[in-house]
């Protein structure tokens, strides 16, 4: 089957998911399109959001809907690495044998992952960047495709250890997910009050999305685009000439060259998902504010004046 063939195959298959999982999930569009985007563009996702507002719901229900192992973690103060990870234990032969953790499955929900110490935060490291776990000097591979799906609660700041900034630049996108409008808020709680069983379908096996990765590789990208990208990136860097004004102003450090490779991986699964063969600069625009927004780190001024990230990277359009 030639590429073309394969996405435009692939724009029906989304588009069933998306109403595949619209069955379960009301509203949050942009939120699910985000985890959806970065999953097809083999990245993982940082879900930020209050109690309540079905993040674990939505991921899981993603997970079914793709046909994918679906395993949660809830982050605690008192978690191990080996709580994650697994552990070697002797057998009845006297033999070390390895327990395989929570780690093992195809989509991770990692939930509330400030909760724990950094020690056990890293140790989630090495299989969202090498797609492998090392454990007693074993390495063991993870089964592919392999999603690291992070939730963390903006308001509870007690006990929390906010993620190192290596660490969040790991993360393809920073999601926000906002409070319902009155009629979703309306439509969850009669959908929920009732002894109503919802079931989601599995639309898509394993291979079939790693397959769908492939081809989005290969999505040819015209030099402008490549060049906008970069450029965009660049003007966050408050040290760099290309530096707007208002990021000379509100910003202490700027994104990295990662955000560069995510934005142009993120637009070609964003053109495609609409269609198109090849993305433009409209396609960076529309991912940008997720893939940046972790990234830019701003100083007390911005703070202390209610300047949003999103209004920093709007303005760099």
């Amino acid at each position: 089957m030639s590429d073309v063939a394969i996405i435009e195959n692939f724009v029906e298959k989304y588009k069933a998911l998306k109403e595949e999982i619209a069955k379960v999930i009301v509203g949050q569009e942009r939120a699910v399109d985000q985890i959806l985007i970065s999953i097809f563009s083999g990245g993982h996702s940082l879900l930020i959001g209050v109690p309540g507002l079905a993040k674990t719901l939505m991921v899981n229900t993603i997970a079914q809907a793709l046909g994918l192992d679906f395993k949660r973690i809830q982050f605690t103060p008192d978690l191990m690495p080996s709580d994650i990870l697994g552990s070697e234990i002797l057998d009845e032969n006297r033999q070390f044998k390895f327990i395989k953790g929570p780690i093992f499955a195809n989509i991770i929900l990692a939930d509330e992952i400030n909760r724990t110490p950094p020690k056990t935060q890293a140790a989630l490291l090495e299989a969202m960047q090498e797609r492998a776990v090392t454990v007693a000097g074993h390495q063991y591979k993870l089964s592919l495709p392999y999603f690291v799906l992070a939730t963390q609660n903006p308001i509870e700041q007690e006990g929390t250890y906010p993620l190192p900034e290596a660490q969040l630049d790991r993360f393809m996108f920073a999601i926000n997910l906002e409070y319902p409008s009155f009629e979703e808020e309306v439509e969850v709680v009669k959908a929920t009050t009732t002894d109503a069983q919802l079931s989601v379908d599995a639309l898509f096996a394993a291979q079939e999305i790693l397959d769908f990765q492939n081809v989005i590789r290969r999505v040819p990208v015209a030099d402008n685009v490549v060049e906008y990208a970069v450029s965009l990136v660049g003007k966050t860097r408050p040290k760099a000439s290309s530096a707007a004004s208002i990021v000379k102003d509100f910003v202490g450090w700027g994104a990295g060259p990662r955000a560069s490779q995510n934005l142009i991986l993120a637009a070609k699964t964003h053109a495609v998902t609409k269609g198109k063969f090849s993305p433009d600069i409209e396609d960076i625009q529309a991912v940008a504010t997720g893939i940046l927004r972790h990234r830019i780190i701003k100083n007390y001024k911005a703070e202390a004046e209610g300047v949003t990230d999103e209004k920093i990277i709007e303005s760099l359009f």
